[in-house]
């Protein structure tokens, strides 16, 4: 119970740890299924934790450049 305890605390804490929402918004997600997978992994939440918050804040930039890149080459709408 501790142990989760101290896992569910620090997967909280670690969107404090970024300023820009972007990487913050796929360190969550990335965080979160890094933590339950972990866990099932030989008790290793907090290793998953920081690993699927890395994972999960290279595919939300990733995301995004390719939405930026996307929105640069349609044309602008005729008003």
């Amino acid at each position: 119970m501790t142990r989760t305890l101290a896992t569910a605390g620090i997967i909280l804490a670690l969107p404090l740890l970024f300023s820009v929402q972007a990487e913050a918004k796929g360190c969550i997600k990335g965080a979160a299924v890094g933590a339950v997978a972990g866990h099932y992994a030989h008790h290793h939440a907090v290793l998953g934790a920081i690993g699927g918050c890395i994972v999960g804040r290279h595919l939300a930039n990733e995301k995004a450049r390719e939405d930026a890149e996307r929105a640069q080459h349609q044309p602008a709408p005729h008003h």
